[in-house]
């Protein structure tokens, strides 16, 4: 592709010649003549200098001190860039099919264009959209909805009454629909299960990542809305709401009935207990877990998690509490010794008065 074409398409601004053929796209050190690359952090901003690429994306505000190098300037590389990924590597196109090994219900409804796998199994009255890719050893329960152009990896199971909406991309290994984790105890201690009747609702372009969980209902649904990305190993409990644009990274866990806004980010590892309300644009950082409401835009860290900056400001506190308990110890000490002094001072002069 000409260097034009590709500004074009990224939405680029180009300095430098349009007729340098671009191959491909990659990293600052690993590009090679004919690829393009991008800088997004400052902080990498000498490896421009040593970069063996033909052009770099690059803020509309950087200075770049070479003259050997095209640039292509955008007010996001980072985006740019993966736009031009996208370009290089498009979806691999399939031959639409169904292995002779997959077993499907006669009631299924299955649309035009569709690649199913080997040892697929899809149950009654499921209905997969047109151009749905469904690859080997994934399970399809009954009454399942999936819509166009979804993409279901290997070893996927998707439960009963679950309603995947267009594009959803399921990656290998998760289980959508499985009973959320409710029990009442008997009267002699015991754990009776409470049937889990609700049902999983996906909306249009999410992608759930490998071996993640989300829980169907007990009762209602347990809904992720449009766009939303989640992460492997990602835990969602039963009648949970996760917000459109939502990113969810790994090892995320979201406990019954928690809400999730609009475009929050909950980093590795965050736990959100059970019946909390998450506002939208909310960010929890790595390892936080929280107990309480969180309102829309706030940052927080931590185990309970509070205010980012204040958090910050407490870990660097906590770095220096050895030399701090030192000079506690030293000052006790030293108000020791002054109280000393000044009992026998003041006892001197009781026993001056009474002479």
């Amino acid at each position: 592709m000409k260097l034009g074409e590709l500004a074009r398409q990224t939405g680029a601004r180009l300095e430098g010649d349009p007729e340098i053929e671009i191959t491909g796209a990659a990293g600052l050190d690993e590009a090679t003549q004919g690829q393009v690359t991008f800088l997004a952090n400052p902080r990498y901003t000498p490896r421009v200098r040593t970069t063996q690429a033909s052009a770099i994306y690059v803020a509309e505000e950087a200075e770049v001190d070479r003259q050997d190098i095209a640039l292509l300037r955008t007010r996001d590389p980072y985006l740019a860039y993966t736009r031009a990924l996208r370009l290089f590597h498009p979806e691999p196109e399939v031959t639409p099919a169904i292995h002779p090994t997959a077993v499907i219900d006669p009631s299924a409804r299955i649309g035009k264009d569709v690649w199913i796998g080997a040892y697929v199994v899809i149950g009654s009255e499921v209905e997969i959209g047109d151009g749905v890719r469904v690859h080997p050893h994934v399970v399809i329960y009954e009454r399942v909805r999936i819509g166009p152009g979804s993409i279901i990896h290997s070893g996927v199971a998707i439960r009963e009454d679950s309603w995947l909406g267009a594009r959803v991309r399921v990656h290998n290994n998760a289980v959508i629909g499985a009973d959320g984790f409710g029990y009442a105890k008997d009267e002699e201690g015991g754990w009776l299960k409470i049937p889990q009747t609700g049902r999983v609702r996906i909306e249009d372009d999410v992608e759930i990542g490998a071996c993640t969980t989300i829980d169907r209902a007990s009762v209602g649904e347990t809904v992720i809305g449009r766009g939303a990305k989640i992460d492997n190993l990602v835990q969602i409990g039963h009648s949970c709401t996760v917000g459109e644009d939502a990113l969810l990274c790994a090892q995320v866990g979201l406990a019954g009935s928690s809400h999730i806004g609009r475009r929050v980010i909950l980093a590795g590892q965050v736990g959100i207990a059970g019946h909390l309300k998450v506002g939208d644009d909310a960010v929890l950082t790595a390892k936080s877990a929280t107990s309480h409401d969180v309102p829309p835009g706030k940052t927080l860290s931590g185990i309970p998690a509070f205010d980012n900056r204040e958090w910050l400001r407490a870990t660097a506190a906590f770095r220096r509490l050895g030399d701090m308990h030192k000079t506690l110890r030293a000052l006790e000490a030293r108000v020791r010794q002054l109280e000393e002094e000044l009992t026998a001072r003041q006892q001197e002069h009781r026993s001056e008065a009474s002479e």
